[in-house]
């Protein structure tokens, strides 16, 4: 979903090795994210409903979307002069004022949240189009610009009518946009965009989703301290603490052990880099998803670890790591070609664990869940042992 991959876009890509790294000022970018996730991981805590869930997931999407344009985009500016850091700079301001603006974006902030999340794509365009593209504006540019505009539509819409009916248009517009992206955002007469047209850099691209995945796991640890923190200093909320970390621990563990350390490589071996690097960014989404859930287990656990376990607690206690291992499921296939059973397997523990719930408090749930990823680690690092990995990405056209 590049902002610009076409004629004069891709003359400005920098050639510079140095540059197929993230630039510290990606980073920096990140921190918005940090602020956005916990907003979005507080706002579900203390509205644990299906509607609930539904609102933070629509959030959710337009925030990686925005996340994800803005990281693929910057393949394809130079961040090392003062136009491209400038840019995003002012795409990382932007994104505070729509994580601010999440809070209350289904209330009186949903004009800001809509008029915010449009005008940054916006601002990509207009910084393609005067400083890099000149007179001649990338067919990439004018495909997402469009569709851009079109969902603009119904995000206003969404914020000016309100109430009940807000949730379901914004909802069917994010899922419009990202069928859009998934289908390279298609015109009349101009086509759609192609996966090789994306000028994605195999190293950048592959280290921010990791860095992406580090984000979420930080705002798991930032809600478990801070929940910590705020209440009284009890053993059972010191050893729901325990809980929790560990679980986000065994996320990184198993993250990191070894698909994603070897990402990378997978990319650059594959027989279609772009596309790759476009089913690595859905993995990661659904990765992050299940993390997000990690961080409402943290606010819901350390704040209250005995007594009963509502149905809602446990969907997101056993829901969150079981996303998860969803995900890194799908990232095995990406990096080796095929599936490890542990993931499958952890997922079919966790589901028997369901209907155990009601009894047992939310600690225990939690360390229940946090045992199944403990095995799922312990037997990650047996297999590896016996049979050395290597990436072997499935064959793609």
């Amino acid at each position: 979903m590049s902002m610009a991959t076409d004629g004069g876009a891709a003359a400005a890509a920098p050639t510079d090795p140095s540059l197929r790294r993230p630039a510290f000022l990606e980073l920096f970018f990140d921190l918005v994210y940090v602020f956005a996730l916990t907003t979005l991981a507080t706002m579900l805590a203390e509205d644990l409903t299906w509607t609930g869930i539904a609102e933070t997931l629509v959030l959710l999407l337009a925030f990686t979307m925005i996340w994800a344009l803005t990281v693929w985009t910057a393949d394809t500016i130079d961040l090392t002069r003062p136009s491209g850091q400038v840019h995003l700079i002012g795409v990382a301001a932007a994104s505070l004022l729509l994580a601010a603006a999440a809070a209350d974006a289904y209330g009186d902030h949903a004009l800001l949240f809509a008029i915010t999340y449009l005008v940054i794509p916006l601002s990509t365009t207009a910084y393609y189009v005067v400083v890099v593209s000149g007179r001649t504006v990338p067919r990439s540019t004018v495909r997402i610009q469009t569709w851009k505009s079109i969902a603009g539509v119904g995000w206003i819409a969404g914020a000016l009518v309100g109430g009940s009916a807000q949730l379901p248009i914004w909802a069917f517009v994010i899922v419009v946009e990202y069928a859009a992206g998934a289908l390279g955002w298609p015109l009349p007469r101009i086509g759609r965009s192609q996966p090789l047209d994306w000028r994605l850099v195999d190293a950048r691209v592959a280290e921010r989703y990791r860095q992406f995945v580090i984000i979420a796991l930080g705002v798991s640890i930032f809600v478990t301290g801070t929940t910590f923190s705020m209440g009284e200093y009890t053993l059972e909320r010191a050893w729901a603490l325990l809980v929790v970390f560990g679980t986000v621990v065994l996320m990184w563990r198993i993250y990191i052990y070894r698909a994603g350390e070897l990402l990378t490589d997978a990319i650059a071996r594959s027989t279609n880099p772009a596309l790759l690097t476009q089913s690595a960014a859905v993995t990661h989404l659904i990765m992050v998803a299940g993390i997000s859930g990690a961080a409402v287990t943290s606010h819901l656990v350390v704040g209250r670890p005995l007594g009963e376990t509502p149905q809602s607690w446990a969907a997101v206690i056993l829901g969150g790591p079981a996303l998860f291992l969803l995900g890194r499921g799908v990232l095995d296939f990406t990096v080796f070609g095929r599936i490890s059973r542990s993931r499958l397997a952890g997922v079919v523990l966790l589901a028997g664990l369901a209907p155990a719930t009601p009894l047992l408090p939310p600690v225990v749930v939690a360390l229940l869940a946090t045992t199944v990823l403990a095995l799922i680690a312990v037997a990650n690092l047996v297999s590896t042992r016996r049979h050395a990995r290597t990436p072997a990405p499935p064959m793609l056209r």
